[in-house]
């Protein structure tokens, strides 16, 4: 019961993660800044090399080598130990392998390795000169997991690994991610930092200019390279290798030899291949995958006439065929994680290198020392050789006769034990000689050992030297192209769309749709997929290439180029704009839509309920970057009860306003001023209380007509209300009664249909009236009544004109269209 402590439960989960985070970032997941190794990686290494599977030898199972290293020093799964074990064996991982795998090591496709029970695995020769000298007390060790063998913290390391084969890692709270460098570089801005221990930074990038990548590619961005070295971290740009081979007929083919570090292939050439299927960009008639073990090879093929820098532009900016690779690099620096440049890591180096030559330095001497001390003991027997001998037989054993020599002639303990346990034929004249050519041998080696650990001169020159025996025997030409200046990527993003015909149709409860020809020919107009209480207000042919702009009655217009359109069956609802804009509101309608080649020229004039009119140019609305996720104004209202009655483009039309309770107000264009589209606007009409604007028109026909909410409808001539100025009260265009009073419902030019909706006609052209203009009235019972407005006597500005029918004029008026 003793052991019972009362805690809250916060300050165990704070202490007990504590704890688990610093074992996570110091045990696991981080590397050593000095051997550039993670303690798995160590304990591999460590076992595999004590159990004598080093390169030359022969290969041994690789379940063998897993199973010493988890029993002895790594208490975790198999398949971890595994795993990173294939990883130091796999040539387009690291850029200096550190085991040798015989078997499926996995591949660059992400395909797995074969089971460690199929494989065969030993030490590469060159991470033999990462545990060089370790039994020589060179490195601090530690206990194992049950406390039954010791290992070493940290290799002796004879190459600055943690440059030369990089490493990437998620801890708790850290993570790291530093970039693999060609040996020959590392080496060579190692060996200069020792001569020049405050080395600026830009020295060492004359030896070092950037990170090499086992699998090769283009490297873009000195200056950022000089930043993540500078400070840790950093981001450059990682191209492929790409070249255009010509093929027959005119085609070409792109041809991509070398990809980024780290990029699966097969996900990479899967994506390209979705590019084509999903007609991204034209093009693009196959990809093939020729890879084979001559080298990698993805071949992109092209239709005869296609874009080829356009393609191979698209492919690297929305493909991993070009990636960003992000410098952070955190090592364990001292059982602490910390973010590090490239002279700190140097300089850890440099230090812990020094240790391990000093204390080998140190080791060799001392054996030297004491095999120097026996030599010495053995030159002197030899001259009084039948005296010992003589001695040691009167001796009664072994330790008398080693007392008997310590006493007699001086000997050491160490001495003595040499001398009884000499073997007789040592005894030769000639051996003489060879054990004083062994003296001079280990006094000169002591000498120099002694220089070595006396003189850091002496000790940085044997640094230097064993790095470039390394450099000599392992290094190889660098791989990665560096390019000075990162690329930017232009793609004219109208050569990217594959010009279809489509129709494109919208609604007025904001549904819309791009439907293919065929679906659209299959089907009748009023097939229309909708809701039941939304109508059609456009719809027209249209090309993928063009824009359509949508209108709405609170201001707000939406942009959405025609091929980004959902393609839609022509019966089915389609797309609600709210799906993908956000900045709309629930009960906003469509006013406007219209298909556009461009944005360069044209005038639109919009007017509010409130009496508000403006006129703004269309270049003001021409693609924003937040397009697909936001709408934007061409219209301010002044309050939240206002909104926009109506929006058209316009040229040199006069404009008619009609307000709710009959004033009629006509007056020129130029009156009204171009403003930006965030401004509200001036004045249309000076409007009575309670008024407020039921519909603008253009006045580009000889006549309009008005319906009343009682169902009375007639025709006016537009002379009927001449011009006059803007902001003035207007002219009555409906007779004033004190009971049941009629009230405009609807108002507008009677002009000829062309067979578009929603005001898709050519205002810039003179309209034509022709025989028939139908007005569909529906009551608000459901009753529906058809008047050819053009057939419609003209009637006197101050009448009322004529009820459609006795019901309708009981019932009232729900809505009206033109047909």
């Amino acid at each position: 019961m003793s052991n019972i402590q009362n805690m809250s439960l916060e300050d165990i989960m704070g202490e007990r993660f504590g704890r688990y985070s610093k074992y996570i970032i110091q045990e696991r997941a981080l590397p050593d800044i000095r051997d550039g190794l993670k303690p798995v990686q160590r304990r591999i290494l460590y076992s595999m090399n004590k159990d004598g599977n080093t390169f030359d030898k022969g290969f041994r199972k690789s379940a063998k080598s897993v199973g010493n290293i988890m029993g002895n020093y790594h208490p975790h799964g198999d398949s971890s130990i595994y795993d990173a074990m294939v990883r130091m064996s796999q040539d387009w991982k690291n850029r200096e392998i550190l085991v040798e795998m015989h078997g499926n090591n996995g591949s660059m496709d992400g395909d797995p390795p074969a089971a460690m029970r199929y494989t065969e695995a030993r030490l590469s020769e060159i991470a033999g000169h990462l545990l060089r000298d370790i039994e020589k007390k060179t490195v601090p060790w530690a206990w194992n997991f049950d406390d039954t063998e010791k290992e070493p913290t940290v290799l002796p390391a004879a190459f600055p690994n943690l440059l030369v084969n990089g490493a990437t890692g998620i801890s708790a709270g850290y993570a790291t991610d530093i970039p693999p460098h060609n040996l020959s570089e590392v080496i060579d801005a190692v060996v200069y930092m020792i001569d020049h221990p405050s080395a600026k930074l830009d020295k060492l990038m004359a030896f070092l200019p950037g990170p090499d990548f086992p699998t090769g590619a283009i490297i873009q961005g000195k200056d950022d390279i000089r930043k993540a070295y500078e400070t840790g971290k950093g981001r450059v740009v990682v191209r492929s290798r790409t070249e255009i081979e010509t093929l027959r007929g005119g085609k070409e083919q792109i041809i991509i030899t070398e990809i980024p570090y780290e990029i699966n292939k097969a996900v990479l050439v899967k994506k390209i291949d979705d590019v084509r299927v999903n007609n991204k960009v034209p093009g693009i008639s196959e990809v093939r995958d020729e890879s084979d073990r001559e080298g990698l090879r993805i071949a992109i093929e092209l239709k005869k006439d296609a874009d080829t820098q356009t393609i191979l532009n698209y492919l690297f900016k929305y493909t991993d065929l070009q990636v960003n690779y992000n410098f952070n690099m955190v090592a364990i620096d001292n059982y602490t994680p910390k973010q590090v440049g490239l002279k700190k890591i140097l300089s850890s180096y440099i230090a812990h290198r020094r240790d391990v030559i000093v204390a080998r330095s140190k080791f060799d001497k001392e054996k030297a020392e004491k095999r120097l001390h026996i030599v010495e003991g053995l030159i002197r027997v030899i001259s009084i050789l039948d005296d010992v001998i003589a001695l040691i037989r009167a001796s009664e054993n072994k330790s008398d006769a080693k007392e008997n020599l310590k006493v007699s002639y001086e000997f050491s303990e160490e001495q003595a034990e040499a001398i009884v346990t000499l073997q007789l034929y040592r005894l030769t004249n000639t051996d003489i000689v060879t054990l004083q050519n062994e003296e001079a041998e280990l006094r000169e080696l002591i000498a120099t050992l002694a220089a070595i650990i006396g003189d850091e001169r002496t000790m940085y020159n044997v640094m230097k030297r064993e790095l470039r025996d390394i450099k000599k025997h392992f290094g190889n030409p660098r791989r990665s192209d560096l390019e000075a200046e990162a690329v930017a990527i232009e793609i004219d993003t109208a050569s990217l769309i594959v010009e279809e015909e489509t129709f494109v149709s919208v609604t007025r409860g904001g549904y819309i749709k791009r439907t293919s020809p065929r679906s659209f020919n299959a089907s009748t107009i009023e097939e229309l997929g909708k809701r039941d209480d939304d109508e059609l207000i456009f719809y027209t042919q249209a090309k993928t290439t063009q824009h359509l702009l949508i209108f709405t009655n609170k201001g707000n217009v939406i942009y959405r180029p025609v091929h980004e359109l959902s393609d839609i069956r022509w019966k089915d609802i389609g797309e609600h704009i709210s799906q993908n804009i956000t900045n709309i509101s629930n009960d906003e309608e469509v006013l406007y839509a219209e298909i556009l080649d461009d944005f360069e020229s044209g005038i639109y004039m919009a007017a509010t309920q409130e009496g508000q009119i403006k006129r703004f140019e269309r270049k003001e609305l021409s693609p924003w970057r937040t397009y697909r996720t936001k709408s934007v104004k061409f219209a301010k209202l002044k309050s939240d009860t206002d909104q926009v009655v109506t929006v058209t483009p316009i040229n040199l039309e006069d404009i008619m306003v009609i307000t709710h309770k009959g004033y009629a107000l006509h007056f020129s264009v130029e009156e009204v001023p171009v403003v930006g589209p965030k401004a509200a606007g001036v004045k249309a009409i000076n409007l009575k209380d309670d008024d407020d604007i039921q519909n603008v028109f253009l006045t580009n026909t000889s006549s309009f007509y008005l319906l009343t909410q009682r169902g009375s409808l007639k025709r006016m001539k537009t002379a009927d209300i001449p011009l006059s100025k803007r902001a003035g009260r207007g002219l009555q265009v409906l007779r004033e009664l004190k009971s049941k009073p009629h009230r405009v419902f609807q108002a507008g030019p009677v002009y000829a249909s062309d067979g578009n909706l929603g005001g898709e006609i050519d205002l810039f052209t003179e309209p034509i009236e022709t025989e028939r203009v139908i007005l569909e009235i529906i009551s608000n019972t459901g009753e529906k009544a058809e008047m050819d407005l053009a057939v419609l006597p003209l009637s006197e500005r101050t009448s009322n004109g004529s009820f459609v029918s006795d019901t309708i004029s009981e019932q009232g008026v729900f809505s009206a269209k033109i047909l």
